[in-house]
């Protein structure tokens, strides 16, 4: 599904210990995964200055996490020092990277606009799918656990879908990605219609649960001339609170979201859905940015 990745650690998140995984992660269709680790600029003396002793440290574990690769991956390691997000954007164009996973903390929309978010700001910058794993949740899994996690990356998505620009994106994207998978990596979805009655109910309603089943079985179709396994199904009431349960007895990877305003003004008034499930999902989200945001 996705051949180059690149996986940005600060070590606090634990996704330095997907570097013992590296075959693990071919077996979900990974061909390079580029390491990074950035370093921030050393700014306690009077001159700023490049942090050599942490940079040679970050090197050295990452090498040591890696060990002897026998696997058919390309694998690299990068630490650099700078701005997170500048390092990650240059490193993965470079790279030609097509994925990038990184970690981050479940937080509010205020608590993000306060301390501010590389996973927030990433989203608004760049142009190649996230992948967002939450540090609690790699930290929890035995090695055991991890080596079938990272097998199964990509295996089954939770697509949810309310016909406008943004989720018609997503489906068009997952099934572009169907398409053109030289294996059976991308194997399921479920897609998951959330009619939003948590505000003053409208007289009559925008969609009725029977119209919204129609469409979600024409998509359905579509997904399944691409060899996807699809299920679909209609809730109503609260679209995260409903999605993130759905996720909770779904057997699901990843939550697929996309969002037409993230990277805009709107956004930072108002959080959007895409955002809120990127912020609480406590499930693997891969973030597909809309052309344009």
């Amino acid at each position: 599904m996705f051949e180059r990745v690149l996986i940005s650690t600060d070590f606090a998140d634990g996704l330095h210990r997907l570097a013992h995984f590296v075959s693990s992660l071919g077996l979900a269709g990974i061909k390079q995964i580029v390491f990074l680790h950035v370093v921030p600029i050393w700014e306690k003396g009077a001159i700023p200055r490049v942090d050599t002793e942490n940079i040679e440290a970050a090197q050295t574990r990452l090498a040591a996490a890696v060990g002897d690769n026998n696997s058919n991956v390309e694998v690299k390691i990068e630490v650099q020092s700078g701005k997170p997000v500048e390092k990650i954007l240059k490193v993965a164009q470079n790279n030609q990277s097509e994925l990038i996973i990184l970690g981050s903390q479940s937080r509010s929309l205020f608590t993000e606009k306060l301390v501010g978010s590389t996973m927030s700001d990433l989203s608004h910058q760049t142009k190649i799918p996230l992948l967002v794993l939450r540090p609690q949740l790699i930290s929890a899994y035995t090695s055991e656990e991890l080596t079938l996690r990272c097998q199964h990356l990509f295996r089954s998505l939770l697509l949810p879908y309310n016909d406008n620009q943004s989720a018609n994106y997503l489906v068009k994207k997952v099934k572009q990605l169907a398409e053109k998978q030289p294996g059976k990596f991308l194997q399921k979805c479920q897609l998951s219609w959330v009619i939003d009655n948590s505000g003053r109910q409208e007289r009559p309603p925008k969609i009725l649960p029977q119209q919204a089943q129609a469409t979600l079985s024409q998509i359905k179709a579509d997904l399944e001339g691409v060899n996807l396994q699809v299920k679909t199904e209609v809730r109503e009431g609260n679209p995260v609170n409903q999605i993130l349960e759905t996720a909770f007895m779904a057997d699901i990877s990843a939550i697929a979201v996309s969002s037409e305003t993230i990277g805009k003004l709107q956004e930072w008034l108002i959080s959007s859905f895409a955002g809120e499930i990127l912020r609480q999902s406590w499930y693997p989200v891969i973030f597909f940015p809309f052309p344009g945001s």
